[in-house]
């Protein structure tokens, strides 16, 4: 199989070499260049195309997001906002995803074999993804070999202890993935007031979740918000897994709310969309309608 070529874009020396010690170690990707700015990116690009480039939005000469309009007005390809920004630069990630991103993902850390082996499954994942988008192909799964264990939502879900009462309320549990951000705006931009609740999961890094379900909120008729751990599940709102938790559809009576936990990656996402449409279907049943989006991996099919 012809692998996917990637050039790296960030002016850090040490984000540059972790990423390409990162994806090297998957058989499917291959380093066609790396650069330190845009200038020297646009230089790559003009001697090969890479299949994906992965792009840091502050750097030195031009920042990512001029690059990033140019690249997509000029000649399209898919990109990957690769981003050590939090709260205060979240809006910028935002604008990214409108000029033509594919996805966010937070710069690899420093730190704990843990946390470094959950980067490399997320940024491979990743760009095999975005080079999908492009070629409209299937994405291709990671090799077990180079990940632990998959785990399924039975690492997070508890069993039902008692019957639960009857309720008539509806609820629409959602799944989105790489491309998702734009496709969840027109949807939820076009819901009514009184539209059922809704319960999302989008992957999407820690911190840009909060203010991705703020802007949504800003456009849409419907309120929409960061999930917190017993929120209500209500007409007319949209409750948006934070990144970097599991959140699972719960009910007490007839009343819906959502768990937000820790967890362990499952099918290697965190939040997964497995657990939350298996504790829709747990405790929702008949009375939830599942939307599965965008994909990346097989996240959402095992329910």
């Amino acid at each position: 199989m012809k692998k996917i070529r990637v050039l790296i874009v960030d002016d850090s020396a040490v984000v540059r070499q972790t990423l390409t010690n990162i994806i090297t170690s998957d058989p499917e990707l291959e380093i066609m260049a790396t650069a330190a700015d845009p200038f020297i990116a646009a230089e790559r690009i003009a001697e090969e195309v890479p299949d994906v480039i992965t792009l840091d939005v502050e750097m030195p000469r031009m920042d990512g997001i001029t690059f990033l309009t140019k690249i997509m007005s000029q000649h399209p390809i898919p990109i990957v906002i690769v981003s050590s920004l939090a709260d205060e630069g979240s809006e910028t990630a935002m604008k990214a995803l409108e000029n033509g991103a594919v996805d966010i993902i937070t710069k690899p850390k420093m730190g704990t074999k843990q946390f470094l082996e959950e980067s490399r499954t997320l940024v491979c994942d990743t760009i095999k993804a975005a080079a999908a988008t492009k070629a409209k192909i299937k994405v291709v799964r990671p090799r077990s070999s180079l990940v632990a264990p998959k785990l399924t939502a039975d690492a997070v879900l508890a069993k039902p202890t008692k019957a639960m009462a009857q309720t008539t309320e509806k609820v629409i549990a959602v799944g989105a993935s790489t491309g998702g951000t734009e496709a969840l705006r027109e949807f939820l931009e076009s819901l009514p007031l009184d539209s059922p609740g809704i319960v999302i999961v989008q992957h999407m890094p820690e911190n840009f979740t909060a203010a991705f379900a703020k802007r949504l909120d800003g456009i849409c008729r419907i309120s929409v918000k960061e999930a917190e751990n017993n929120d209500t599940v209500i007409r007319g709102r949209a409750l948006i897994a934070p990144g970097n938790k599991h959140m699972l559809l719960k009910r007490s009576g007839a009343r819906y709310y959502v768990e937000v936990k820790d967890g362990p990656l499952v099918s290697r996402h965190r939040p997964s969309v497995d657990v939350l449409f298996r504790s829709a279907a747990q405790y929702g049943g008949k009375n939830v309608m599942g939307v599965i989006m965008t994909g990346m991996g097989d996240d959402g099919r095992g329910v």
